[in-house]
């Protein structure tokens, strides 16, 4: 397939993904498994896999801008997948784990409380921007257009990278009010 027929095949699905995963996050982060009828144990054990998820995604972030200014492309590719692979598999952790428990209220105060809310409404915030980003950036190398899509990850990769950053970082400030 030509190289801008890739672009053009999935310029479609990119909005629609960009729309469609920010929505269904935020009703089914209102929706309970248990209100449904579903007989579901909270899940408190979730909160620190995602929040581990986001970490290594940072890790593999770093490291496949690191390998790709070595030249070792496929490395980068692959790192890049499995980057994508653990966002998604974050989005669901995180989706099973809103569905099946009440949401925690963070119990700081003072400036530590302000900080915290700046740290989630741009993580939140800029994680919905990441969704096209991400998408469009894996699109441009999967068309070769390498030119295109060096430009586009010099923007996707700190944006991505604050994300899966953040979100450790919310995790820690909110752990201790969890319920067990």
């Amino acid at each position: 397939m030509e190289t801008n027929n890739i672009e053009k095949k999935y310029n479609n699905w990119i909005i629609a993904l960009s729309i469609i995963i920010p929505v269904a996050v935020a009703v089914l982060f209102k929706v309970k498994l248990k209100d449904l009828g579903f007989n579901v144990a909270p899940l408190p054990i979730l909160p620190p896999i995602y929040a581990t998820i986001n970490g290594i995604t940072a890790v593999l972030l770093i490291s496949a801008v690191l390998v790709i200014k070595k030249g070792h492309r496929k490395l980068h590719e692959l790192l890049m997948k499995i980057a994508i692979g653990c966002s998604l598999v974050f989005l669901v952790l995180y989706i099973v784990y809103h569905m099946t428990t009440d949401s925690t209220a963070f119990g700081g105060t003072g400036w530590v409380k302000y900080v915290y809310f700046f740290i989630l409404l741009s993580h939140i915030t800029l994680s919905i921007a990441t969704i096209p980003l991400v998408l469009i950036t894996y699109v441009r190398a999967l068309a070769q257009k390498f030119d295109k899509h060096k430009k586009i990850a010099k923007i996707t990769f700190p944006i991505w990278l604050y994300v899966a950053v953040t979100g450790v970082i919310v995790y820690i400030m909110i752990a201790p009010y969890y319920v067990n």
